[in-house]
């Protein structure tokens, strides 16, 4: 394996994506609120209330819903629309659909409006389409983005993040010489180049978070989880 198959590892576009979700390859989806969330969400909400937190290709995570439940507004993106319905379907939350033509793509959103999902490429996301948020929780986002793509993806938060946000991140290490992703390695030095030019960027949670079934699909021997908090330099 070359060094440049390590760096960027395997590459999916949106419809590869898709198919995923349509061939139930989610094992990326957790039925549970992440541990992480829970652990650090104060840090993110930072004594506010009634924020407007976006979670970047949210899939159908259990995440949204309680963040709702803590009486925040959601705004999640995700190309794949059968994991955004799935998502209404199985938490029991009534919803409706209409068209962006914007993004070329179609906003579902709750009755009350707290949770807003737009079906669309992420990276037609734009302030003029959603507004602004006070807070990002990116699990499963960053670490699932093309290597190459890092830099644009970085630019697109950037860009909806007010000067008082606060940006949980969530990434996974391992040996990338066994695994190339995704999900993809994203090391310490990785979070820094992609974010600290903005950003103050603060490791707050490490754990151990390898399971048996991924030292037998990905073929490796250990897997640490961090979560780092970014703060905009003012």
């Amino acid at each position: 394996m070359s060094e440049s198959e390590i760096i960027q590892g395997r590459e999916m576009n949106n419809q590869e994506w898709i198919d995923r979700w349509d061939a139930r390859a989610i094992g990326f989806h957790k039925e549970f609120i992440h541990p992480s969330l829970k652990r650090n969400a104060d840090l993110m909400v930072n004594g506010r209330s009634s924020l407007k937190i976006f979670v970047p290709l949210c899939g159908k995570s259990w995440d949204m819903k309680w963040l709702a439940d803590q009486g925040h507004t959601v705004i999640g993106v995700e190309v794949a629309q059968r994991a955004i319905e799935e998502f209404f379907e199985e938490q029991n939350i009534p919803f409706t659909s209409a068209p962006v033509p914007a993004v070329d793509g179609t906003l579902f959103q709750s009755e009350d409006k707290k949770v807003q999902i737009y079906c669309c490429d992420f990276f037609k996301l734009s302030p003029d389409v959603v507004g602004h948020v006070n807070g990002v929780w990116d699990r499963a986002s960053l670490v699932a983005i093309n290597v190459a793509d890092r830099a644009r993806y970085a630019a697109v938060i950037q860009s909806l993040m007010m000067p008082d946000s606060r940006y949980l991140l969530s990434v996974l290490q391992y040996d990338r010489t066994k695994y190339t992703g995704p999900p993809h390695h994203v090391g310490d030095e990785d979070v820094c180049n992609t974010f600290e030019s903005s950003n103050t960027v603060k490791e707050i949670d490490s754990v151990d978070a390898l399971e048996p079934s991924q030292t037998e699909r990905w073929g490796i021997d250990w897997l640490t989880e961090k979560t780092f908090l970014l703060t905009p330099k003012q």
